[in-house]
């Protein structure tokens, strides 16, 4: 056997290094990619590089979940937001730059804390794009750019149309002004230049110069159609311009008040190699190769990307392009995103303070104040550490307890169980299938909301989540961002869509078994469409036609001679949008349920009771309505679960405008676990309260329709 050691060693060596390298490009950004690592492994026999692809809207989740834990990848691509939260949770390793060779804004994106994180590939930022057939030359200075929106002002006309009331396309005029969002370390949203920015903003608006609701579909639409003469946007706005479009683009102009110019947030595209990486020094090597001149270049014509490598713009190919070395240009006036973690917790206030501010309801400078507190108000650290002993004691008796109880029913009816054990077969997969997709994912939300989550660790806190919710120690309970105003809104939703939804079904159901009505088979299916349409394709739709400037419904009221509704900039307003959208979803469910109640009540009783002198609404009350109380009670409450628990409607119709005074219980949860500092198992908590409050009143249903409570 010993000379078999020699061929062993031999094929130990031969087998070559596999490399994972994860990524979110697609078209040519991938074909650009794939083309360069396919020449590496040729040039490189020792290495196997393995590209994975993943969607980008799952890919940080993803990574953050499995890096950690040994299932991630050696080195990725990314953008440059997460590094420093990356860099405090241990997920990215440090890495040696020669900095000279790339732009320094983009080696500033991926440095954090006097280190620096991964190579900078490539950048992406707003710039402005203009129409060639409505424009010559794009203005220098945003007084320039004011006379020439007064000029070009006009019905469905504008100079200037770009997402104006998100923070992102905001930030241009932020860092413009002068102001930002950090000094230092600290988060400075209440600063001077901010408040500018805003009046600015503010002013366009007051004179009519921005579309109003500015959504990316309607800009895109107002380019297109040549309704705009210039927009602001990414190089992601290529593909969605028509191919006879004749434009442009060119840097942002120089904001005339202070002479700076307008500079938008950069985001960097980094390779990043993995702190839990099989192979560093491999993926180290890659990274480097993967930013050299010759595949920078590669990159650039290809994948159509700015890249960051300074030496590729000598190439002409690169140069005498006028898209890429517009943005290259744009280069220059950029900011880098900031990279730190408290960045995460800045962008709904930042936001708010914006909405507040377009549509008059607030002055600049209180807008920035009230961002600043509340940015405060959610990024408050965790809570202090709780000692788990006692709660782990008071699970396991609960567990020890219910272990008991089940066990005893069982003992109590084993005969029963081996009379009828084929019945317990048949539903034992439903059984496995309930505890695998409910029990479970609700007790592992319990745990985690017993868990305060910061920079990638959790600590347990026990109920102070809880209590911190229930006494409302975030917000006053008169604000909007309460729970207890949330609760109240969430119930005042739940209760007037069940109400129409009942109502509406159930005329349309008794309409529909009239046999004098015509071509009742074609109605039946008309009318079950809303239901059968995806919910968030129809809010979708419903949004659009609330658009203030360009939507249906305000087209029809000014047929009528009404004024045009805002739809969005007020309580009242905002939360009927959200109750007309999610009744036409909801109606269709209670019809069906009504109509297939109705054939299961004879026509004889009310004949009889017609016979017998009672009019056609003592027959609905008396006779009609309590043969459908069985069928129609658990059709309300499964309706009212739905309804109760609709995010779709709320986050893609109102988004929560204005104010979140819209938002309800679980869409509050859902900002409270993405876009207020990733506090899990504060939104955990929110989760548990959620299904307590169903709970409950599922039970009073049940009594109410004299059903058994589980």
């Amino acid at each position: 056997m010993t000379f078999l050691l020699p061929l062993l060693s031999l094929s130990a060596r031969a087998a070559p290094t596999e490399l994972t390298l994860w990524h979110a490009y697609r078209g040519e950004e991938r074909a650009a990619l794939e083309g360069l690592l396919d020449q590496y492994d040729a040039d490189h026999p020792d290495i196997v590089v393995v590209p994975l692809a993943l969607p980008y809207e799952s890919f940080i989740t993803k990574l953050e979940s499995a890096a950690p834990r040994g299932n991630g990848p050696d080195l990725f691509i990314a953008a440059h937001e997460r590094v420093g939260s990356w860099a405090e949770s241990g997920l990215v390793a440090p890495i040696e730059i020669e900095a000279e060779r790339y732009h320094p804004a983009t080696v500033e994106a991926l440095h954090y804390n006097g280190t620096q994180y991964g190579l900078p590939m490539s950048f992406k930022c707003l710039a402005l794009y203009y129409n060639r057939d409505l424009l010559d030359v794009p203005p220098a200075n945003t007084d320039a750019l004011l006379d020439l929106a007064r000029t070009m002002r006009g019905e469905d006309q504008f100079a200037l149309a770009y997402q104006a009331t998100e923070s992102y396309f905001h930030a241009p005029w932020m860092y413009g002004f002068g102001g930002g969002v950090f000094d230092g370390d600290d988060v400075v949203l209440d600063a001077q230049g901010n408040a500018d920015a805003l009046s600015f903003i503010r002013a366009m608006y007051d004179e009519g110069l921005l579309p109003e609701e500015p959504t990316g579909a309607l800009i895109t639409q107002l380019f297109n159609q040549g309704q705009a003469a210039m927009v602001i946007n990414g190089p992601w706005f290529l593909g969605e311009l028509d191919d006879d479009l004749d434009f442009a683009v060119a840097p942002l102009p120089v904001v005339s008040a202070t002479g700076r110019p307008a500079s938008p947030f950069l985001t960097v595209e980094g390779v990043l190699v993995s702190a839990h990486a099989e192979h560093p020094a491999e993926a180290e090597a890659l990274s480097r190769w993967l930013v050299e001149t010759p595949n920078a270049l590669e990159r650039a014509i290809t994948g159509r990307q700015s890249v960051a490598t300074l030496a590729a713009y000598d190439d002409p190919r690169i140069s005498d392009d006028p898209i890429l070395a517009a943005f290259r240009a744009q280069l220059d006036a950029a900011t880098p995103l900031p990279n730190r973690p408290e960045m995460a917790a800045t962008w709904e206030p930042m936001a708010r303070a914006l909405r507040r501010v377009t549509r008059g309801a607030m002055l600049p400078a209180d807008a920035v104040r009230a961002a600043q507190q509340e940015y405060e108000i959610v990024s408050r650290p965790p809570p202090e550490p709780a000692n788990p002993v006692p709660y782990i004691v008071v699970f396991s008796l609960l567990i020890l307890a219910a272990m008991g109880w089940v066990g005893l029913q069982a003992y109590r009816s084993r005969a029963a169980m081996r009379r009828q054990w084929y019945a317990y077969a048949y539903v034992a997969p439903s059984a496995l299938a309930m505890t695998a997709l409910v029990v479970v994912p609700f007790v592992v939300g319990s745990v985690v909301s017993l868990f305060a989550h910061h920079n990638g660790e959790f600590t347990f806190v026990g109920m102070a989540n809880f209590l911190d919710i229930v006494l409302a120690r975030d917000w006053s309970i008169s604000s909007p961002l309460s729970f207890y105003f949330t609760l109240v809104v969430t119930l005042l939703w739940t209760a007037l869509n069940v109400i129409a939804h009942v109502s509406i079904g159930l005329f349309l159901a008794l309409l529909l078994r009239e046999p004098w009505l015509k071509m009742r088979g074609v109605y039946r299916v008309l009318l079950i469409l809303p239901w059968a349409v995806p919910n968030y394709i129809t809010a979708l739709i419903w949004k659009g036609m609330f658009h203030r400037q360009f939507g249906a419904i305000n087209a029809l009221l000014e047929a009528i001679g009404l004024e045009p509704v805002s739809w969005f900039s007020q309580f009242s307003t905002a939360f009927a949008a959200n109750l007309i959208t999610n009744t036409w979803l909801g109606f269709p469910f209670m019809m069906v349920v009504t109509l297939g109640a109705l054939q299961s009540i004879p026509r004889e009783l009310e004949q009889a009771a017609s016979v017998d002198g009672a009019t056609g609404w003592q027959r609905l009350w008396y006779i009609t309505l309590p043969q459908l109380r069985p069928a129609l009670m658990p059709a309300v409450i499964l309706g009212s679960v739905w309804t109760f628990n609709m995010f779709n409607i709320i986050y893609l119709v109102s988004g929560g405008e204005p104010d979140g005074g819209t938002d309800i219980l679980i869409s509050e949860a859902y900002r409270w676990a993405f876009t207020r500092g990733h506090r899990y198992g504060y939104a955990s908590a929110y989760a548990v309260l959620i299904f307590f409050v169903l709970l409950g009143y599922s039970r009073m249903g049940n009594k109410i329709a004299g059903q058994k409570v589980l």
